[in-house]
């Protein structure tokens, strides 16, 4: 019974009302009121009154009201609506004639955007069907609204499965890499047992230290990998880029994959070390998936401009491949979600939440690909991060 009850309380609608004549309001509230329509009077046209109407779900107001200053306010208020709303103002009006007057009214009115005329005297049918009618558009917008809260769940647990997809692609290379270091320790403290010179025994040891050793920066690098700072702060993208390419490391040099990295000094930006960390970690393994019999990745990272897209100056991040390319019907759209090149085995979910991450610092990002025999094959993703309002977003 309770949850009946706060599913009808939630399912409530309110009209305000705002006329020049208090009696005008108690009229309208009661024909309203016979049709099963709650309403609520406001006293005046001050900007608390008519930021408390707009709280609601329509709002009923009586042209005598429309000052300058009344007009401003609801205008800022329809402004600071979300982007799904677009409140129903119901305008009372006189009758009469088109005149000077009535065309200098309508002028005065315009900014206030979608507005429903009512010529005054009024039928008590046409106010409660035009009530009723502002009502289900207001219903409509609240669909829309949960549609878009919807959306929203299902596209962060998209961004939370790729990120435990890119977590399992990159365990079986951090497992590989640590249990090889960890074998030679194991087989060094065998050797150490049966070892009756000191010199030899040392030697020994220096090895297994320097096995550890191995084992302590792999683990220092995935801990940077997943911790994610709480707020943006500044970033130098090289020291990322190093971070992603040491833990894609053993599986490049297996796949005899050479690593050409070309850093210059780098401007830092301000960023979530994180997610950028993510997008970088990304494009080196689809290029790892696209050289799978050999091949150069390309990494090159310096300072330009980009005024001709309205950027500025900035920081550019290159990173080519010679693998497969990327099939010229599907590369325009290769940026969107369940796109993919690699069939059952990927998610199609990388590149676009790469791209929703660079937008979000106010970048860009864009491929070029090759897939003929005559001019070889292959990827080429440019990045580039503004320095000005790198942070505007995040």
């Amino acid at each position: 019974m309770e949850r009946l009850q706060k599913i009808e309380m939630e399912n409530t609608q309110c009209v305000s009302v705002l006329t020049f004549l208090q009696k005008d309001a108690h009229l309208i509230c009661g024909v309203l009121g016979k049709a099963g329509i709650q309403c609520i009077e406001w006293p005046d046209n001050s900007p608390a009154s008519l930021a408390g109407a707009m709280k609601h779900d329509c709002l009923i107001f009586t042209e005598e009201l429309l000052t300058s200053a009344s007009i401003e306010t609801l205008q800022t208020l329809r402004e600071e609506q979300p982007p799904w709303s677009d409140f129903p103002l119901i305008l009372l009006t006189s009758a009469g004639e088109v005149s000077k007057s009535t065309q200098k009214r309508r002028e005065v009115r315009e900014p206030l955007g979608n507005v429903v005329l009512l010529e005054r005297p009024i039928r008590p049918e046409t106010l409660i069907s035009t009530v009723q009618t502002a009502l289900r558009a207001r219903r409509r917008q609240y669909q829309i609204r949960d549609q878009m809260k919807q959306y929203r769940r299902a596209e962060e647990a998209l961004r939370q499965s790729e990120k435990l997809a890119i977590a399992g692609r990159l365990a079986s290379s951090i497992a590989h890499e640590i249990n090889n270091p960890l074998e030679a320790v194991t087989n060094l403290l065998y050797l150490m047992r049966d070892c009756d010179s000191p010199e030899q025994m040392k030697r020994y040891l220096e090895s297994a230290e320097r096995e550890l050793a191995r084992v302590s920066e792999i683990t220092t690098n995935t801990l940077q990998f997943y911790r994610q700072p709480s707020r943006p702060g500044p970033v130098v993208l090289t020291d990322i880029l190093d971070s992603a390419l040491a833990l894609y490391y053993p599986r490049l040099t297996a796949a005899g994959i050479v690593v050409e990295k070309k850093f210059d000094s780098l401007t830092p930006i301000i960023g979530m070390s994180g997610e950028l960390r993510q997008v970088f970690s990304n494009l080196i393994g689809n290029a790892l998936d696209a050289m799978r019999v050999g091949g150069r990745l390309l990494v090159r990272a310096h300072n330009a401009s980009d005024y001709q897209n309205g950027f500025g100056w900035g920081v550019r991040i290159t990173i080519a491949d010679t693998g497969i390319g990327i099939p010229s019907e599907i590369s325009d759209r290769i940026f969107e979600p369940f796109v993919t090149t690699k069939g059952s085995t990927g998610t199609g979910l990388g590149l676009w939440i790469s791209s929703e991450i660079v937008q979000k610092h106010g970048g860009r990002i864009h491929v070029k690909s090759t897939t003929s025999e005559k001019t070889g094959t292959g990827a080429v993703f440019s990045l580039f991060f503004p320095l000005q309002n790198s942070c505007a977003q995040l």
